[in-house]
């Protein structure tokens, strides 16, 4: 491994170099164990604590496959599926490796009774398995997180529409929480040469996931002048929409939870911006009943920064608590698109409000190929930058997934995989030079 990350660190190393390294037999590798998986029954989902049920292990190197890539990972990052992986909810993901498993012998790969994590990576192609020829050893790239077969005529219109659509490192193995990772090669993009392995890593798929439920026809369809509700506006998907709608001509009405998070919001440029917790929003009154005196003041607050307009997109991923207000304050002929649903999954809401106005709930979940490059390579041109707030070593990924859990963090919580520190991989320091104050905009609060 030590002559893979010398390689890497010289900078000079060409292709042929690194196709004549060798491949260790086994790697370094954040996992959950199989027969761990009821270790938190009973518990509340705060409760259970994700230090304990990721484990760093040294794992067998997998084998490589027709269409697909070896990559040396220097970071990668935590997302609310490394959580929702780590707590065992909403079901296991042994459940996905087994079905996976299931579909061909090349699949079986994945069905072990330990899963490698991580669905974001920067890194090094150090092998490509037949048939590839986009892709060669030394490339730098990133990873998006889309996993598709495309044996059927359903995903070629749009491959997430693919009936055998996985998200890699959550519902397949071999993930970028590594020191190494299998991919798929059409899951790979040149990395954004202007960022830091840890700040290319953090993008992927929160970024990709933002473009394709607000800008992309697949999505929102956001346009210029519109007024756009982004809940969790300083988080890890919020940062993106939010810088999304500020780039695209639109007005991000901003809700964040803590004077901190308005004060991340207004670095990237929002002006109108809801603390929740100052306003003392209650949308439930208790477990089975909401409160829609509570939508109308929001909607109330909303109007005050847009000159008497409601929303034209509301931009969802909060789910169960905040859903009734985000059907309720959405204008007529508006649309709310949704992905996740990180307060619960079981959504309500008063379909008078949404039937009579003619309004849209769309759903979106990550994002095809073309949508993931489209939103990489706004990053490569410095319009769209990192949300990186927190770097951790491979080591502390079980903190990192808490911070993120419990909800601590701003923005993007890294991490560092074979990267021995933080600002390494930057090949374009003039394009950095140009942006450094955005790219550390998450950093300096």
């Amino acid at each position: 491994m030590q002559e893979i990350l010398d390689a890497i660190l010289s900078g000079d190393a060409t292709s042929a170099d690194y196709a004549a390294l060798a491949l260790p037999e086994s790697y370094r590798a954040v996992t959950l164990h199989k027969d761990e998986e009821q270790m938190f029954a009973g518990l509340a989902s705060r409760d259970k604590d994700p230090r304990k049920s990721l484990h760093l292990d040294d794992v067998p190197l997998p084998e490589l496959g027709p269409g697909e890539a070896l990559v040396a990972v220097m970071a990668s990052s935590v997302n609310y599926n490394t959580v929702w992986s780590s707590i065992f909810e909403p079901v296991s993901t042994f459940g996905f490796l087994e079905r996976y498993g299931r579909l061909s012998p090349l699949t079986k790969r994945h069905d072990l009774p330990y899963h490698v994590l991580g669905s974001d990576l920067a890194g090094v192609v150090l092998r490509t398995g037949a048939g590839v020829n986009a892709w060669k050893p030394g490339d730098e790239v990133v990873a998006h997180c889309l996993s598709v077969e495309l044996e059927s005529p359903d995903g070629h219109n749009d491959t997430m529409m693919d009936p055998e659509q996985r998200i890699w490192g959550f519902e397949t193995n071999f993930g970028g929480l590594a020191q190494l990772a299998l991919v798929k090669t059409n899951q790979l993009l040149p990395k954004p040469k202007h960022l830091t392995w840890e700040e290319a890593a953090s993008p992927g798929l929160v970024n990709s996931t933002a473009y394709r439920q607000l800008v992309s026809r697949n999505g929102a369809g956001m346009k210029q002048g519109d007024n756009v509700l982004i809940w969790g506006a300083s988080g890890g998907l919020g940062s993106y929409a939010t810088q999304y709608a500020l780039a695209g001509g639109a007005t991000p009405i901003c809700v964040v939870s803590s004077p901190q998070k308005a004060e991340i919001c207004r670095a990237m440029g929002a002006e109108a911006i809801i603390d929740r917790s100052a306003e003392g929003y209650r949308f439930w009154k208790d477990e089975h009943t909401q409160d829609p005196r509570e939508w109308k003041r929001l909607g109330g607050k909303i109007r005050e920064f847009t000159g008497g307009e409601d929303v034209d997109i509301v931009f969802e991923h909060p789910g169960r608590e905040t859903f009734g207000a985000s059907v309720y304050v959405t204008r007529k002929g508006g649309t709310i698109v949704t992905c996740a649903s990180t307060s619960g999954y079981m959504h309500q809401y008063d379909n008078r409000y949404l039937w009579m106005s003619l309004k849209r709930i769309v759903g979106s979940h990550f994002a095809n190929y073309r949508e993931a490059f489209e939103a990489n390579r706004l990053v490569a041109k410095g319009r769209i930058h990192p949300t990186l707030s927190k770097v951790y070593p491979l080591e502390e990924t079980g903190q990192a997934a808490l911070d993120v859990h419990h909800n601590k963090h701003q923005g993007k919580v890294g991490v560092l995989c074979l990267a021995p520190q933080e600002g390494l991989g930057v090949r374009d320091h003039e394009l950095r030079a140009q942006h450094l104050g955005k790219i550390n905009a998450f950093r300096n609060i």
